[in-house]
C-alpha cells in the first residue's frame, strides 16, 4: 500500500469513528432523556433526525470507502452496494433538510412580534414533525432510481462505459438522461441551502439591529446619567 493511500485511509477513518461516536453518543443521550421527565423543546425533536441522519451516512458512506482506502474495495455484492448508496443518499438530504428546518425554525423564533412572521411563531412547533416525515418521505422518492444503474465491482460483466464510485460502478446513459437526473437529485439541495442563507443573513440583520438598538439605549442613559 503506498504512503498516500495509507495517509487517507487513516484520515478517513480518524473521521469517521470521530463522527459516530459523536453522533451515537448524542443518540444515547436523547434517548436517555426519553426515560425522564425531561420537557422536550421544540429543536429536540429535529436534532435527533439530524443525529439519525447523520449516522446512516457516516456508516455507509465513511466506513466502506475506509476500507476501500486500505485497498478492500471488492467487498460489496450487487445488493450491499445499492442499499449502501441508497441509504446514504437519503441519510444526506435528511441531514441538510434538517438544518434546513432548524435554521428556519431559529429565524421564526427570533423574529419580532410586529413581523409578518409573528403569527408562525406559536404554530412553527407543530409544523415540524410533518416537515421533518416530508423529508424522509421526499429523499427516499428522490434517491429510489439511483440504486437501480448500480452494480458492484465484484460483477465481472464487461462494461465499457461505466462510472466508478470505487467499491461500485454505475453504467453511463446519454448526456440528456444525466444531466436532467443530477438536476433532480440537486433540486432539494440546492432549494434548501438557498433558505439556510437566506435564513442565516436574515438572523445576521436582525441581531445587528438589535445590537445597534441597545448601544443607542446605552448611550442615551449614559448621556441622561452624566447630566
Amino acid at each position: 500500500m503506498a504512503n498516500r493511500d495509507l495517509a487517507v485511509g487513516l484520515i478517513l477513518l480518524t473521521q469517521t469513528i470521530i463522527g459516530i461516536l459523536g453522533n451515537f453518543s448524542l443518540l444515547c443521550h436523547y434517548t436517555i432523556l426519553s426515560f425522564t421527565e425531561y420537557r422536550w423543546k421544540s429543536t429536540d425533536f429535529i436534532h435527533k433526525h439530524l443525529t439519525v441522519a447523520n449516522l446512516l451516512a457516516l456508516l455507509c458512506k465513511g466506513v466502506p470507502q475506509t476500507m476501500a482506502a486500505f485497498g478492500r474495495k471488492h467487498f460489496l455484492s450487487d445488493l450491499g452496494c445499492k442499499l449502501l448508496l441508497f441509504l446514504h443518499r437519503v441519510g444526506r438530504g435528511v441531514s441538510i433538510s434538517s438544518i434546513c428546518i432548524l435554521s428556519v425554525y431559529q429565524a421564526i423564533t427570533i423574529s419580532p412580534g410586529n413581523s409578518r412572521w409573528a403569527e408562525l411563531k406559536v404554530k412553527a412547533p407543530e409544523y415540524i414533525f410533518p416537515s421533518i416525515f416530508l423529508c424522509w418521505i421526499l429523499q427516499m422518492l428522490v434517491n429510489i432510481i439511483f440504486p437501480m444503474y448500480l452494480t458492484s465491482t465484484l460483477n465481472d460483466k464487461n462494461i465499457t462505459v461505466k462510472k466508478n464510485f470505487v467499491y461500485c460502478s454505475s453504467v453511463r446513459h446519454d448526456k440528456t438522461g444525466d444531466s436532467l437526473y443530477a438536476v433532480l437529485l440537486s433540486f432539494p439541495d440546492v432549494l434548501c441551502l438557498g433558505l439556510m442563507l437566506w435564513t442565516s443573513g436574515f438572523m445576521v440583520l436582525l441581531l445587528y439591529r438589535h445590537k445597534q438598538r441597545v448601544q443607542h439605549i446605552r448611550r442615551a442613559t449614559a448621556s441622561s446619567g452624566s447630566s
